[in-house]
């Protein structure tokens, strides 16, 4: 499809092209199910950080490379020169990855998704962590096509774009540098843990962000907050890896990937909305409120007695039956 995009002559083709390529887009939950299944349950958050990290580092430097190939060759051979690279990782994952097979548990019969999604919205700490990866998203989204407007109120620079984006990356630098060492202390110090200390950090840097006089602060700000987000989708990867059965884990962090793109589609239309009724600064403040709802959303939760996701997927598999 991205080869393809390379030849189109009108947007609706384009736009025909962009959705087919994101119905079969789904390389990085495909990859978080296959590191989970392949690492041992003690090195999973170490592990889904050191993949997180590969994730941003694309998610930093792909823009600007991308435009750098449109400038240099144009637009169309762009997409052709993205979609060899895209091939040549099909072939490294075709002939460089081997996938060691686990035995299941001889269970007689295959969960169905319809008990599935009943035992995450009954189990508190799996329903926890998927609206906490939506609100992560949707604190990560809600600024972002505000980002330029608020740059242009802080600095009287003529390059408002370029210091957007270096804002902007800021906190991909920040979670860059620290996704791998959150997932490790996930793995050494519990992952309820080190999510309570996480989502605390973005509240408390979120906050100031909506406070701040000039450009270096907010920049700097951004790294603080980048460097408290980026832990949290490798720990509650790796939750989830701890809590789903073997045989359903691609499933379940499918649901949970899902609950991230919900995030991606609601973030940007939620700052708009935001900052239409009551302005940019606001929200700061209401993104914050987001984070500090989850905090404590998973400090009752913790305070409640653990549950066996198993047990809760045979509960509710008695009660379909039945």
């Amino acid at each position: 499809f991205m080869f393809m995009m390379g030849f189109v002559d009108d947007v609706y083709t384009f736009l025909f092209l962009r959705l087919a390529m994101g119905v079969v887009t789904g390389f990085i939950p495909t990859s978080l199910a296959f590191i989970s299944s392949q690492t041992a349950k003690g090195q999973a958050g170490k592990t889904l950080g050191t993949l997180q990290m590969g994730s941003v580092s694309g998610t930093l430097f792909g823009p600007a490379l991308g435009g750098l190939l449109a400038d240099s060759f144009g637009f169309e051979l762009a997409f052709i020169i993205s979609s060899a690279a895209i091939f040549i990782s099909a072939l490294i994952v075709t002939f460089g990855i081997k996938e060691q097979k686990k035995e299941k548990k001889d269970r007689g019969h295959v969960y169905s998704r319809n008990t599935i999604v009943r035992s995450i919205l009954n189990h508190r700490l799996m329903l926890n962590v998927m609206i906490i990866t939506a609100l992560i998203q949707i604190g990560n989204f809600s600024i972002q096509p505000l980002l330029s407007l608020y740059v242009a109120e802080l600095t009287e620079a003529d390059q408002v774009a370029f210091l957007a984006g270096l804002t902007f990356s800021a906190a991909g630098v920040g979670n860059l540098l620290f996704a791998r060492k959150w997932g490790q202390l996930g793995d050494n110090y519990g992952y309820e843990r080190v999510l309570t200390v996480l989502l605390l950090m973005t509240f408390v840097f979120m906050v100031p962000q909506a406070l701040v006089t000039s450009l270096s602060q907010l920049i700097v700000l951004r790294l603080l907050f980048g460097i408290a987000v980026g832990g949290l989708i490798p720990v509650t990867t790796a939750l989830i890896r701890r809590e789903a059965p073997v045989d359903i884990q691609g499933e379940v962090l499918g649901y949970n990937t899902s609950f991230r793109f919900f995030g991606n589609i609601v973030g940007p239309m939620f700052g708009g909305i935001v900052s239409g009724f009551i302005g940019i600064s606001s929200v700061f403040y209401v993104t914050a409120a987001l984070f500090l709802i989850a905090l404590i959303s998973l400090y009752f939760t913790r305070k409640r007695p653990p549950e066996d996701f198993e047990d809760v997927l045979e509960r509710q598999e008695m009660l379909h039956s039945h």
